[in-house]
């Protein structure tokens, strides 16, 4: 075995003996100084005052986001459901505490989960806003890589990925449109559940949507036993499915848990809304396949049949009012659902000649008409995917560029259609998925080209441009073909209940109140379905308008809402 010169530095033994005899000098000052001023930067001297602020020196955030973070840092142990009413900013309250439980080196690792078409908005404002240096989850090896990871929950649950995900430690887990989560059957309620995590941020603008079990399902994932077992939560708070007991007792564990600013909370200042309501009439050859079709929804549903649902028939019903194109789809599919033999197969062919036989598209023609008059960047929200497509070659054909934007679409399309409707097209037409997260308050102008009928769609899709940073006032056109199911709603749902001035929540608990079954769509669907003409259906829902009206300003709203909007 060779010989391995082995040598030892002892030059070190004479200064250090020399300093210990002299107990100095140990460092430069200086340097001393310099260390200590650092010390004391960094010094958390208040626990409970923010300390990520200033590290923050482009981020202005308002009163009430300051507040929520300082309450979840405080009082919940960075265990919180985010529910601020939409455009309030949720994604900067969850960015402070971030930020916060950073700073105090208290989170490193760090899991995002969004829909996949917030993804890069996430990762931006993150960037941007905090100086988080977040990413957006790409590839395989990312999840272990980087301690901010920004994902989409649909790819994060799916092998392989899944398994990297549930093998790490997460300090803190923030989950987007949370109440996706409300049923815990789901694959995604599961995954959640899996995922090891010290803190977690649940943001939604609807933590209450219909039964007392989806609050029970958020909360309990949020943090396990706080309103005890099902069984027990059930007998000690739940009357009915959306009805509760012991309200003030649930309405103080709620608030534990929960933080819930509204716009009507006063300080914060929004522009305004201008809602106009656009009457249609429609051509001779639209009213007939109109009628045509409205009878064979009743006949189907009066005769009981059972081949097709009473959803279905409406949903045909409300097409007709969209585009012959989406009523196409819905007969075709129905015709192929129908046996050789069946009456129903010649039925549903005469109502495809009378398709062919249209050659106006009223609807489309005044909304082209109605963007050239507004001469800006348009968001047109349409509830049907037929009637999209027919929209994006109607405006193209009328030398307006539009791009679409619906729920199909990739992560990076959905990123590329915002991109291209920020920067080059005057026209945005979007499905319900172009209501959920995206930021667009470049624009100001939407059309609701088909109305929803529960309240949160329409409150999702104004908030698209409605939000903290919009400039402007907000237009909103409603369009509704005259003599239609669709104008009887719009009257009900605007100018006879108040819909773009109420409270989110507020018009589902004055439903419950009146004893009506179910929720608002079901019980406008029931009304539709049982009337035997027109002006029988007109006058129920007249009646429905005017109960609701009375309900909401007599009655205050019940203990569950309250509990929510804190």
């Amino acid at each position: 075995m060779p010989n391995i010169p082995v040598s030892f530095d002892t030059s070190w033994i004479s200064p250090l003996t020399e300093r210990m005899h002299e107990d100095g000098p140990w460092d430069k000052w200086e340097l001393f100084k310099l260390a200590l001023e650092a010390e004391e930067a960094m010094a958390v001297r208040e626990f409970d005052q923010l300390q990520c602020l200033k590290y923050l020196p482009l981020l202005s955030p308002f009163p009430h986001q300051l507040q929520t973070a300082e309450r979840v840092l405080n009082d919940m142990r960075g265990r919180a459901i985010l529910a601020d009413e939409v455009g309030l900013g949720k994604t900067i309250e969850a960015g402070l505490i971030m930020k916060e439980y950073m700073v105090r080196g208290l989170a490193k690792k760090i899991l995002v989960l969004v829909p996949a078409s917030l993804v890069i908005q996430w990762t931006k404002e993150l960037q941007q806003k905090f100086g988080i240096p977040a990413v957006a989850q790409k590839k395989e090896y990312m999840w272990r890589q980087h301690e901010v990871v920004v994902a989409s929950i649909d790819t994060a649950k799916r092998d392989p990925h899944r398994r990297h995900v549930l093998d790490i430690d997460y300090d803190m887990l923030i989950i987007d449109e949370a109440h996706k989560l409300k049923n815990k059957r789901t694959r995604n309620y599961q995954f959640v559940k899996e995922i090891r995590k010290k803190y977690c941020l649940l943001l939604t603008a609807t933590p209450i949507q219909n039964e007392m079990d989806e609050l029970y399902n958020l909360i309990n994932l949020l943090k396990p036993g706080h309103l005890g077992h099902s069984t027990s939560f059930s007998s000690n708070y739940v009357e009915g499915k959306r009805q509760s007991k012991n309200s003030d007792k649930l309405r103080e564990e709620i608030e534990k848990v929960m933080i819930r600013n509204k716009r009507s909370d006063g300080g914060i200042q929004f522009t305004s809304r201008r809602v106009q309501s656009i009457p249609i009439e429609l051509s001779q050859e639209e009213m007939e396949l109109y009628e045509g079709v409205t009878r064979f929804v009743r006949d189907q549903y009066q005769t009981g049949a059972g081949l097709f649902n009473s959803l279905a028939l409406i949903t045909l019903q409300r097409e007709v009012c969209s585009s012959k194109e989406a009523s196409f789809m819905t007969l075709y599919n129905m015709h192929q659902r129908t046996s050789e033999d069946s009456p129903l197969r010649g039925r549903i062919l005469e109502l495809v000649e009378m398709i062919k036989r249209i050659e106006t598209h009223s609807k489309a023609a005044k909304t082209v008409e109605l963007i050239q008059e507004i001469n800006d960047k348009v968001i047109i929200f349409t509830e049907y995917r037929a009637t999209q497509n027919y929209l994006q070659k109607y405006l193209h054909d009328h030398g307006i560029t539009s791009v679409p934007f619906r729920g199909g679409f990739k992560r990076s399309k959905k990123d590329w259609m915002t991109d291209l409707f920020q920067n080059r097209a005057q026209v945005l037409i979007a499905t319900e998925a172009g209501g959920e997260g995206i930021n667009l308050q470049f624009c100001n102008q939407v059309i609701n080209y088909d109305m929803p009928w529960n309240p949160m769609r329409v409150e999702q899709r104004i908030g698209r441009v409605h939000r903290l940073g919009q400039k402007r006032d907000v237009h909103i056109y409603n369009l509704s073909t005259v003599g239609t199911i669709e104008e009887h709603i719009l009257k009900l749902l605007y100018e006879k209940i108040d819909l773009f001035e109420m409270v989110i929540g507020e018009l589902d608990d004055i439903v419950e109140r009146l004893n009506l079954n179910s929720s608002l769509e079901e019980n406008l669907t029931q009304i539709i379905m049982d009337s035997k003409s027109a002006r029988e259906m007109a006058l129920k829902l007249d009646n429905m308008g005017h109960a609701i009206r009375a309900s909401r300003q007599q009655h205050a709203s019940p203990a569950l809402s309250e509990a929510a909007e804190q």
